[in-house]
């Protein structure tokens, strides 16, 4: 297996979390890890941004690094090599840009211009190298990332991230539908639908070039695996939700797993935090045991072979990762400037948000 680095990140010794959103057993039991590429990601990502004109240049100077949006991915996407990295991370950049975008067009009522970059990330996605010098910058980065993450498995698994793609931006679709009707999802179809908005399956698609392997059909459905992975993602989700609940309801989200509760299991505020921690805290201790089971589903895959070996070393890596997505989740959301919305001088619009990018002349 790759070797593992054990170096932090400075903020991590620093960082204040509140009583209500630490998780002792992340701390204790999940020791945060970075890629030894951390650095030079940083700089290449920044580079990236102004390149393809997601960020202006001031915007990147002052807040690029303070989002923290390499430190996520390298501590998660551990051993990769260093091009799949940066390619992943640059794809991780643009994502948030786009979710920027998303909620602009939102805010701003622009329907009509959500459903034409909608269409055009449709198109990128099946061709991005005919999308590279698209007039939008948010189209043409996101061909630009998708071209590079192309290069690295097949065509298997290239038309698998572009199907699980599509689905995640059908389930933006399906939010910008929610939340400018103002509807609250009920609790299960709203986890349904945070699995798609969250990508759950494209972060653990990723994790294959990471490996340097692509897996066998029949080995990524294996339960274990399977669940092992979901509960990664699902902590994830759950835990930003935990992190947001107050804002979001200030500022009349519709797409949290608290307001669903609120709204639809006429929990109190008091009540669905409980409720949403518990569920947090729940998917930790259910990873720990999953994980187990997946490890010994590892190990019986090295059956004698060059192949079973290879197999197993790289399923042993993913869930290595995996594990790695906790510790690195949990200090994103409070390293981040992407959620210190309290500094902020006006609260509805990020400071980070480069206004050509969102749409915004």
């Amino acid at each position: 297996m790759p070797a593992f680095s054990h170096s932090t990140s400075p903020a991590t010794t620093t960082v204040a979390i509140p009583p209500s959103l630490a998780l002792p057993v992340i701390e204790a039991a999940f020791p945060r890890q970075l890629h030894p590429y951390w650095p030079r990601l940083q700089e290449e990502t920044r580079g990236w941004l102004l390149e393809k004109r997601l960020m202006s240049a001031d915007k990147v100077a002052e807040y690029a690094d303070g989002l923290c949006y390499t430190d996520l991915m390298a501590g998660y996407y551990l051993g990769a090599p260093d091009g799949v990295l940066q390619a992943i991370a640059d794809f991780s950049a643009w994502f948030f840009v786009w979710d920027d975008r998303h909620d602009r067009d939102i805010v701003h009522g622009r329907p009509v211009a959500w459903r034409q970059l909608r269409g055009r990330l449709h198109a990128a996605l099946d061709a991005p190298g005919r999308h590279l010098r698209h007039r939008d910058p948010l189209v043409a980065g996101f061909a630009d990332s998708v071209l590079r993450l192309y290069s690295f498995l097949g065509r298997r698994w290239n038309a698998r991230f572009a199907r699980h793609f599509h689905m995640v931006i059908e389930a933006y679709n399906r939010e910008f539908r929610n939340r400018t009707t103002g509807t609250v999802p009920k609790v299960e179809e709203y986890l349904e639908l945070r699995r798609l908005t969250f990508a759950h399956w494209i972060w653990t698609d990723l994790l294959e070039p990471s490996a340097g392997c692509e897996l066998p059909t029949v080995v990524r459905k294996n339960p274990a695996f399977r669940r092992a992975a979901l509960l990664s993602q699902e902590f994830a989700a759950l835990y930003n939700d935990l992190c947001s609940l107050p804002k979001e309801i200030a500022g009349d989200e519709v797409h949290n797993l608290g307001i669903s509760l609120i709204q639809h299991e006429g929990l109190t505020l008091e009540e669905a935090i409980t409720e949403v921690r518990g569920r947090v805290e729940g998917s930790v201790l259910e990873f720990l045991a999953a994980e187990q089971t997946a490890l010994r589903f590892a190990e019986s895959l090295d059956d004698g072979s060059v192949r079973g070996r290879e197999i197993s070393v790289a399923v042993h890596h993913c869930l290595g990762n995996m594990r790695n997505w906790f510790s690195s989740v949990y200090w994103f959301h409070h390293e981040s400037g992407r959620y210190m919305v309290d500094n902020w001088d006006d609260g509805s619009t990020p400071p980070y948000v480069n206004n050509e990018a969102a749409g915004e002349k």
